[in-house]
């Protein structure tokens, strides 16, 4: 009888166990992701600048012009030209503009003009309440990362990792735009092909396979600093089942090192299903007695954790650029070095 008693308590604790488990790791699939409505042509874009100041005229003419190109009415935001020091105008002022263009009914979504820095001193200062309520399509990279991860993981929107209404708007950039954010193509985020045009292979937009496989799992990610520095706190993205995709630029390879690290004391990265690593532009060892490679860091901090993962995406500060939505479900490829979306990003 004692041994039935055991047996049957053993079997409850394994169930409550399990139950546990399955709580704590939702199914990728299951991503719960609310989506924006589609961006169409006509529609009215509101134009921020949660980050830095546009120090002269110019760059905010060339921005909205590229936007109405693309087909948008734009709705530029009261404190857009603004400037406090660095930033485009004070904390109050950046958040009132983004909280005012998700208010804003004849807003149909919301683009950054700029990167820069000074997104995680606003994070705190979004209506979230309004943004759930309200949800419009939102993006921008770089610092940018910090907002759009940040509303994903507060309310569940879909949001953007694109590029912002300054960048340059090629013709790749604008294809990988339309598909996923106006034409709600369940699409294949790859590399554009280069073709050498003499040379005996490709130099350009390459991939390469750090661990080979596939994997799906909810995107989350962006600017490697960026996401570091929300570690701890309630902005940072839900790693668990996830695939993290991360860029930088211009830092030295011990503070990607340290940034990495320090998202796996998190434990953030040994949560994670896949990982794509854009393009690390300009980070180089710097000054000192030596440094470790990129890819020796890379090696370190992502092949012991067992999942897929490539580099070389183009994703980062680079020309020409995907759009990747941060909260939707997809599948990487590791080998082929690519990102399928499992559904349209959009409704």
């Amino acid at each position: 009888m004692n041994a039935m008693h055991a047996s049957r308590r053993q079997l409850l604790q394994f169930s409550a166990a399990a139950t546990g488990l399955l709580a704590a790791a939702p199914p990728a699939h299951a991503s719960g992701a609310v989506l924006a409505p589609r961006l169409r042509p006509g529609d009215k874009l509101g134009l921020v600048s949660p980050a830095n100041a546009t120090f002269e005229r110019e760059p905010l003419k060339i921005a909205i012009e590229s936007l109405q190109a693309l087909g948008f009415k734009v709705k530029p935001g009261t404190h857009v030209a603004a400037r406090r020091g660095p930033f485009a105008g004070t904390d109050a002022q950046r958040a009132a503009d983004v909280n005012a263009m998700f208010a804003d009914d004849s807003v149909a979504g919301i683009l950054a003009l700029t990167g820069g820095s000074g997104c995680n001193r606003i994070v705190d200062k979004l209506d979230y309440d309004l943004i759930r309520r309200k949800p419009k399509f939102f993006g921008g990279f770089s610092d940018l990362t910090s907002l759009v991860n940040a509303i994903h993981r507060q309310t569940g929107l879909v949001t953007f990792h694109s590029p912002v209404a300054g960048s340059e708007w090629n013709d790749y950039s604008v294809q990988s735009f339309r598909s996923v954010a106006m034409n709600a193509e369940a699409a294949v985020l790859r590399n554009p092909v280069v073709k050498p045009a003499d040379d005996l292979v490709a130099r350009e937009e390459r991939i390469a396979t750090i661990r080979p496989g596939r994997a799906q799992g909810r995107l989350v990610g962006g600017n490697l600093t960026v996401l570091a520095s929300l570690a701890g706190t309630p902005y940072f993205p839900d790693c668990r089942g996830a695939i993290l995709f991360l860029e930088d630029i211009n830092e030295y390879i011990y503070r990607i090192d340290r940034c990495l690290s320090t998202l796996r004391l998190t434990g953030a990265l040994g949560q994670l299903t896949g990982v794509v690593l854009g393009r690390f532009t300009k980070c180089e060892p710097g000054d000192g007695y030596g440094s470790l490679t990129l890819d020796e860091v890379f090696d370190d901090y992502f092949l012991p954790l067992g999942v897929p993962v490539f580099r070389g995406a183009a994703i980062g500060h680079i020309r020409r650029k995907l759009t990747v939505p941060v909260g939707a479900v997809a599948e990487m490829d590791g080998d082929a070095g690519t990102i399928r979306l499992l559904a349209p990003a959009v409704a």
